[in-house]
């Protein structure tokens, strides 16, 4: 049984899960006050496209002719694309909308007062987003965090478009599992989605936990 791929895809769905709650709480908090009907779609806009349709678009953003390609080719004189960061690129490309949504509405939920009294005593900006409006929504952190790692660890499409499949490099599960039920090895298959299920549930299961925790604290 060769265990890589699942190797893999934990390795993306932590890295891209930990970029997905830096860049997607930034964006959340900013979607809480500034959201406008568009603004609003575009961030959701990943999650609707065909992973095929995203997967284009990332590869003229940081395929070799792309201009973050060009770069990073420039700067390490290597190819972006089908390597582990592309497919890290393609889990944070289905993630980010997701912890950015979730976590809008938390933030949204915070009371204006707690707001108020942080700014009197002197919090804002940077301080205000750091120490108070994040220790605030622990719970919808967790519940979000589960989210996206399950969905990065389960892509298909998009991470074989902008990674490729290359065995242990950057073959995932979701990946394997596809090729070994082509080849017939049925039973091999089965033990990757017995797997990938286990981890996905176990996450789950442990925000669902934390995030209950919090809410019991704060009551």
């Amino acid at each position: 049984m060769d265990w890589r791929p699942l190797f893999v895809s934990l390795q993306v769905g932590l890295v891209s899960t930990a970029i997905a709650l830096l860049l997607g709480a930034a964006l959340g908090a900013w979607l809480a006050h500034r959201s406008t009907r568009w603004t609003g779609a575009l961030v959701l806009l990943p999650l609707v496209l065909p992973p095929t349709v995203l997967g284009y678009y990332l590869l003229v953003l940081i395929g070799r002719r792309g201009p973050v390609g060009q770069l990073y080719e420039a700067l390490t004189g290597q190819p972006l694309v089908f390597t582990l960061k592309a497919a890290v690129i393609a889990a944070c490309a289905a993630t980010i909308p997701i912890v950015a949504r979730q976590l809008a509405a938390a933030f949204a939920e915070i009371p204006h007062e707690v707001k108020e009294a942080a700014r009197i005593d002197g919090a804002g900006g940077l301080s205000m987003f750091l120490w108070i409006q994040l220790p605030l929504i622990r719970g919808p952190i967790a519940a979000a965090a589960a989210i996206a790692f399950a969905r990065a660890v389960g892509d298909f499409g998009t991470t074989l478009m902008v990674a490729g499949n290359i065995p242990g490099r950057t073959q995932t599960a979701s990946i394997a599992i596809y090729d070994l039920i082509n080849a017939g090895k049925d039973d091999q298959a089965v033990v990757l989605v017995v797997a990938i299920s286990v981890v996905a549930l176990a996450v789950l299961a442990l925000a669902g936990g934390r995030a209950e925790g919090t809410r019991t604290k704060s009551a």
